[in-house]
């Protein structure tokens, strides 16, 4: 990987193509106006077997907290509760992340640092119908040992990483997970061996375009590592034909490669992502 010079010489990850370059360039030339967004599972908290397990990489909140006063605003994009995802991160009462944002449930819910308070609407009614109807439906079709059913809430993720096999669990739900969703007014969201059937109508694009147009960001870096990233990238992309700098990261992995394929700077993992904020961090600190 190659680095990118600064105007104060010091240097970062060179993004690999011209419109992340300008994206980082538009970062660094006016930081009080960009916002920094970052998915939580594998982009700031390592992938483990049990999500109930994973914390946030033990240097992603010294990061941040370095990051966030020299920016517009950080934002925690997660299709995970908005609360979880703050206690999993660690992200409560830190000093220099006083005004955090995380946008749980693919924006569903949003809790602010500054207050420590969730906001949400109403649950979908189909999340409860789901809720009752999956573990026979997981019996029928043979998801076999070691697959388990995640309750968000708000939505109903079914993962398949425990499985002897997690790739064939993994597609012989598929199917049938969809047709159950369809049914009571869900979609599904497919990620790294995991089905997440959850309410239409948000993704982590609309949550990100929502939150940079009340800011009025004029730059974004976002960095995801999974499927349930793409609308971001997509939304990202469609900044940038409007004339919005922004910055793509992969947060790499083997699981996955379609993020990969699309983004301006891949990382290795959790430890990528961070170094490039404390990075971002001590270059905009001089």
């Amino acid at each position: 990987m190659g680095s990118h010079e600064t105007e104060t010489g010091k240097t970062l990850p060179t993004p690999a193509t011209s419109a992340g370059r300008a994206g980082l360039d538009a970062i660094l030339a006016r930081p009080g106006k960009a916002v920094i967004a970052l998915d939580f599972d594998g982009t700031l908290a390592p992938i483990v077997p049990d999500p109930e397990q994973a914390r946030a990489h033990p240097d992603a909140v010294p990061a941040l907290a370095a990051l966030a006063p020299e920016v517009a605003a950080v934002a925690v994009i997660t299709g995970r509760p908005a609360d979880v995802a703050v206690r999993h991160g660690g992200f409560a009462r830190v000093a220099g992340l006083e005004h955090l944002v995380v946008l749980g449930h693919y924006g569903a819910e949003r809790w602010d640092a500054v207050s420590g308070e969730v906001s949400a609407p109403a649950p979908h009614p189909g999340v409860a119908a789901v809720r009752a109807e999956l573990p026979g439906l997981l019996g029928r079709e043979g998801g076999g040992p070691g697959t388990w059913i995640e309750d968000k809430s708000r939505a109903i993720a079914v993962h398949t990483r425990r499985a002897g096999d997690p790739q064939a669990a993994f597609e012989a739900l598929r199917e049938p997970l969809t047709d159950l969703a369809a049914r009571h007014g869900l979609i599904v969201e497919p990620g790294r061996m995991v089905l997440e059937l959850r309410p239409p109508g948000m993704d982590k694009g609309v949550a990100l375009l929502d939150f940079l147009r009340e800011l009025g960001a004029e730059s974004v870096l976002y960095a995801g590592d999974d499927l349930g990233d793409l609308p971001a990238y997509a939304a990202v992309g469609t900044l940038r034909a409007e004339g919005t700098p922004g910055l793509l990261v992969c947060s790499g992995s083997d699981e996955v490669t379609e993020l990969r394929e699309r983004a301006d700077l891949v990382v290795a993992g959790p430890e990528g992502v961070v170094k490039l904020l404390a990075g971002l961090a001590a270059q905009l600190r001089g």
